[in-house]
């Protein structure tokens, strides 16, 4: 084995005190201390004679040469401890010739220090008594035996660069349970053997070997914690086999690594670990990783993913040797029993940041082409080597690594195996081949058949597992730390502080001239009640004319002599200066007189008008104004933009994602909602600036760092993305969505080891989930049998208020939202194209539906068409709108009838409830993909969904492919995979939502209306109702079925009010001649947006007919300046304005 240094360097061990010490006879026994390492005898110090009070000062010095060719290692002092032998000695007796010793008790130093950098250390170890000491009975206030020991060495072993590269290995085997029945623990004596091997550095492996493991009957599970002992056979004290501050500490089945940790496995796990037999070795072996076997090890799992662990039990009697210097011939087929294997993957250890593999791992029969198909490993560690050898090894431990060079023949191989049966060498001599990964391709000469291995199926048919763990001192991959995350995403995307406003400006110089103004009506009026006093009259009427001129020369006079007149026309002079320069924008001197004359004169009449408003703000009218702002929310223009969106109005929707921004510049939601509209026009370097710009505002926020993540994909930025995914996995552990993404992102790096690992984690975590899910079952089914219906709200960002599920049944509990969850984050994508003539105008949202929460809590975000409202002439008083309560309650109490208020439309009959599949990583990756339109990853997660054992084709599934041919406007595609997820589902709503949008792009109205009306007669609601409603109140109108149009809309204003609703509920009533309620709801749709031209044409036709010819005007004007498309309607508006001779006031 290659060593770090060639020179030899020594270790010093004193043992300078020892304490609380007490001998067979008396109370001051002489005693001494023996150090022994690696089974050799270091030294014993002089007798020393124990004081009373139980201290003895032995001041010995023993010393460890470490040497390269053949002595002891560093590997030596990672594995082996020193031990320390307190020993009595006994007074002579007569005719006595030597001395009679009795062994107190054994202490052990752990000399692992030393390969971390240190080059002393002092420690107090506790002394274990050997069986039958007088140590084992403390004195009373006494404290445990111990030793005080200084371990040094004049420099440090390892530099510290050597340090930093080289690592420590940790093998710690506690248990095999559920071992097969034929274990019993009378009879021949057993030796229960588990071993491995370990790359090293050349072409020797390292070998590891478990002895001596206990077998058990069961009854009761292993305690945990409980100490890991040392692989080292013959140690005296019981106490001392136990390493120190080394526990088993076992965990969670869930967050093993190894094969037994699903949910179903719990069961049996639980009963193997408690009533079934085991056998128990709680050993821990080390192996020092130098440098090139770190890289070796690191090779060799990228080689091997699975790793064997074999197991056996060999007789613990051992058969007399035949003739000296020659071992008799043993068939080993005989003595070698229960040979089986477990495989062990350590992939893990090549993840990021993972240090640790623990787990169960299933143990299989031994058969040398099923070993060699998983681990390329042609060879046995106890069969090729010899276990009775390997037992008879006297050094009780592990054994000194052995090593054996590949045969490339196996012929070869068995003939040097002949020969060693004529005389076999050394165990020394016996080298292991490694376990890596092979490029021969030749053939096993014979496997040896199942049935050639009878005792190694029962480990299969006993359900036989190993709980191992395997540990590193440092992660073999290092993992970025979070503050380095951190700091690259500051450098890649700074915080940006909001805009401070600017001080000058023309806002600011009329506002500084409105407080001059204030400033010096204040000063007038106490001048004026220092002249005439404050009790005068307070009406204007009380004064007459003649008293009120002569009050006023008064106050004129007096600013005149005072010089107070002059001191207000210089406070005013530098406030109209300002106006002049940053309003008038005039800095020069005019041309002319008369350019100069025009410009007072209009400077003028503005400096006067704006005196008027500082007056008025100083003294504000006792009459309030008639006349109402409404206030077009955020979320109204959110559903603006999402409805233009859907109509393919584009420029429309970037106008209002932009208004969003100017009014809210700090909301993260807004740039959010704006990037993903970037992102669905295809325009990614708009879309990855606004997600930068969301990220920057809230640097921790998880969304914006997954989606500048997918953005830096798209733009083949690919040490961003890195950065940015991994940033939202720490930021985030337990985040599905962004372990899926980083594994995706890996994939597309073609790093399979790290894609398994983020797939892993994401399952892992989803998994966790599922069983929160499952503790809240209850509540759920509480909530789905009070039949409570909530409409599809897009919440905040990482918050998604669903409206309808579908509900999941695992067994008898458990309830999961099923595939109706997928279009509700995804409806903006249902039906961007095709030819509507559904009137895209604007909507709002309605905020003042309080009395509707016996029918919806949340109002629908579901976006479509609209424009902002523009600033027009108001209506008079008789159209001032209504608000939304009053009115639906006033339309809701004159329709009760089944004709307008159907219940059953509202409320329809409890269906029953499809069982849906189980929602996967990928599934859940989609839902967000499609939320946030980056439909160009939407495939490649689809086709690991579709390989995804869990996964495969669902309903969902394929309504997800219809959805992204939708976008293509390729209609036979998306009817064909709509057609696939009714079969698969054909009581799921959302298919049928999505059925009829298909049929209403395509033109088909008549098939979209039957599939419109089976939505909406579900018990459970589509994710997106409100373009349902619409489209079939729209198709309703067209057929003329006024009545059943007007039930519809009425619906959809009680559940997602907005313009179009109103407007459809408008014309409904209009035509059923109900002018009163028309009036209202276009009244209504108006307030919630002034732009839309078909509303005011509606209005005109209103007011014509009930004869109020102004309001009839006001309502035609804005038809013709908002450019009314619909020419048949406009014509029938001229042909009114005929019949009843006014409404348009160009004739």
């Amino acid at each position: 084995m290659d060593q770090t240094s060639s020179t030899m360097k020594t270790v010093h061990i004193t043992v300078t005190n020892g304490y609380d010490l007490k001998g067979f006879k008396g109370d001051t026994p002489v005693t001494f201390v023996r150090a022994e390492f690696n089974q050799a005898v270091l030294g014993d110090s002089s007798k020393i004679t124990v004081s009373p009070e139980g201290t003895a000062k032995y001041n010995f010095t023993s010393n460890i040469d470490l040497s390269t060719d053949g002595g002891i290692t560093l590997d030596d002092l990672a594995h082996k401890p020193l031990f320390l032998t307190v020993t009595e000695v006994l007074p002579k007796e007569k005719k006595q010739k030597d001395e009679k010793t009795l062994i107190l008790g054994q202490a052990v130093v752990d000399l692992l220090p030393l390969l971390q950098g240190e080059d002393s250390f002092e420690t107090t170890v506790p002394l274990h008594p050997v069986p039958g000491s007088p140590l084992e009975t403390p004195l009373p206030g006494s404290k445990q035996c111990s030793l005080d020991v200084k371990v040094f060495v004049a420099e440090p072993l390892l530099s510290p660069a050597q340090v930093s590269a080289s690592n420590l290995l940790k093998v710690t085997l506690e248990a095999a349970y559920s071992v097969p029945e034929s274990f019993i623990p009378v009879g021949p004596q057993q030796n229960y053997m588990v071993g491995l091997q370990v790359p090293s550095v050349g072409e020797k492996d390292y070998t590891m070997i478990f002895k001596n493991g206990t077998l058990k009957l069961g009854g009761e599970k292993e305690p945990v914690p409980r100490p890991k002992k040392w692989p080292i056979a013959n140690i005296l004290a019981p106490g001392a086999s136990n390493i120190p501050d080394e526990f088993i500490v076992g965990g969670p089945y869930e967050e093993e690594e190894g094969e037994l940790n699903h949910p179903e496995d719990r069961e049996f796990r639980n009963q193997a670990e408690c009533s079934k037999k085991r056998i128990v070795w709680d050993l821990e072996s080390r192996y020092f990783l130098h440098p090139l076997a770190v890289a070796s090890l690191q090779k060799r799992i990228a080689d091997c993913r699975l790793w064997p662990v074999e197991i056996t039990r060999v007789p613990s009697i051992v058969m007399p040797k035949a003739k000296p210097g020659k071992l008799e011939k043993i068939d080993d087929e005989n003595q070698l029993s229960f040979h089986g294997v477990a495989y062990v993957n350590m992939v893990p250890l090549l993840y990021p940041g993972v240090k640790k593999i623990r787990g169960a791992f299933h143990v299989y029969p031994y058969l040398d082409g099923t070993v060699f198909e998983k681990t390329k490993c042609l060879f046995s560690l106890f069969r090729d080597t010899g276990h009775h050898l390997v037992q008879n090894n006297k050094t009780g431990g592990l054994n000194s690594p052995l090593s054996k060079p590949f045969s490339k023949n196996l012929k070869e191989e068995k003939l040097s195996k002949d020969k060693d049966l004529e005389g076999r060498p050394r165990l020394g001599e016996l080298q292991a081949p490694s376990i890596k990964s092979q490029s021969s391709d030749t053939p096993l000469e014979s496997e040896v058949p199942l049935s050639h291995n009878l005792e190694g199926q029962q480990y299969i048919e006993a359900g036989t597992y190993i709980v191992l763990e395997i540990q590193l001192d440092k992660a073999l991959v290092p993992k970025r730390m979070p503050e380095e995350l951190a700091r690259r995403v500051k450098e890649m995307i700074p915080p940006r502080p909001p805009l401070t406003r600017r001080t000058g400006g023309a806002q600011k110089a009329v506002s500084d001239y409105h407080t001059q103004i204030k400033s010096i009506s204040r000063a007038i009026l106490n001048e004026y009640h220092r002249m005439f006093g404050k009790q005068g009259p307070k009406l204007e009427s009380d004064i007459d004319n003649e008293t009120m001129e002569e009050q006023k020369c008064q106050l004129n006079y007096e600013l005149n002599c005072s010089g107070k007149y002059f001191a207000f026309k210089e406070q005013l002079k530098h406030a109209v200066v300002k106006i002049v320069r940053e309003k008038y924008l005039k800095t020069t001197a005019f041309e002319s007189q008369e350019e100069l004359q025009t410009f007072i004169s209009e400077l003028y009449v503005f400096l006067v008008d704006q005196m008027h408003v500082a007056l008025n703000q100083a003294i504000p009218d006792d009459v309030p104004s008639s006349t109402s702002t409404i206030q077009t929310s955020s979320e109204q223009l959110r559903l603006f933009a999402f409805e233009a969106e859907v109509n393919e109005k584009f420029e429309i929707a970037a106008m209002y994602y932009e208004e969003r921004l100017v009014r809210e510049p700090q909301n993260l939601e807004n740039w959010l909602d704006y990037g993903a509209f970037c992102l669905l026009t295809e325009d990614n370097i708009k879309a990855q600036e606004c997600f930068r710009k969301a990220l920057s505002l809230n640097e921790s926020h998880v969304d914006s760092l997954l989606l500048c993540g997918v953005l830096a994909v798209l733009l083949e930025n690919y040490d961003q993305a890195e950065i940015f995914f991994e940033d939202a996995t720490c930021l985030e552990p337990t985040n599905v969505i962004a372990w899926t993404l980083l594994g995706l992102f890996y994939e597309i790096q073609k790093n399979d080891i790290r894609m398994e690992m983020a797939f892993h984690e994401a399952f892992k975590q989803l998994q966790a989930q599922t069983l929160q899910t499952k503790l809240k079952s209850t509540v759920t089914t509480e909530n789905v049998e009070e039949g409570v219906k909530v409409e599809p709200s897009f919440g905040p960002w990482g918050v998604l208020q669903e409206s309808s599920t579908v509900i999941k049944t695992e067994g008898l509990s458990g309830m999961r939202a099923g595939s109706s969850h997928l279009l509700s984050q995804s409806s903006h994508l249902l039906s961007p194209h095709g030819n509507m003539d559904l009137h895209p105008q604007p909507q709002g949202v309605n905020t003042a539906l309080s009395s509707l929460d016996e029918f919806l809590e949340e109002p629908s975000k579901a976006r479509s068409e609209s424009q902002e409202p523009i600033t027009g002439q108001p209506l008079e008083s008789s159209l001032a709108q209504k608000s939304s309560n009053a009115l639906l309650k006033e339309l809701t109490t004159k329709k009760e009838t089944s004709k307008c208020q159907d219940s059953s439309a509202f409320f329809p009959p409890p269906q029953q409830v499809i069982p849906q599949p189980p929602v996967t990583i990928f599934m859940e990756t989609i839902r967000f993909l499609m939320k946030v339109n980056a439909v160009q990853f939407v495939h490649r997660v689809l086709a690991h969904e579709l390989l995804c054992p869990q996964g495969g084709p669902s309903c969902e599934y394929y309504l997800v492919l219809a959805q992204t041919h939708l976008l293509k406007k390729d209609f036979a595609k998306t009817e064909e995979y709509l057609q696939q997820a009714a079969q698969m589902d054909y009581l799921n709503p959302n298919v049928w939502g999505v059925k009829g949008h298909l049929y209403f792009l395509s033109g088909n109205h008549a098939e979209a209306k039957e599939c419109y009306e089976r939505t909406i007669s579900f018990v459970v609601d589509a994710s997106e109702m409100h373009f349902i409603f619409l489209r079939l109140g729209h198709i309703y109108l067209e057929e003329k079925a006024y009545e059943n149009a007007k039930r519809t809309y009425m619906q959809a204003c009680k559940r997602s009010p907005s313009c179009l609703t109103w407007l459809g509920l408008g014309i409904a009533c209009y035509r059923l001649e109900e002018l009163t309620e028309a009036e209202d709801a276009l009244s209504e749709a108006n307030a919630l947006n002034n732009c839309n031209a078909e509303v005011w044409a509606y209005l005109a036709l209103v007011c014509l007919k009930v004869g109020r010819q102004l309001e009839a005007e006001q309502a035609y004007k804005y038809t013709v300046k908002l450019k009314l498309k619909d020419q048949a309607l406009l014509e029938e508006i001229h042909a009114v304005q005929e019949m009843v001779g006014f409404g348009n006031p160009s004739f």
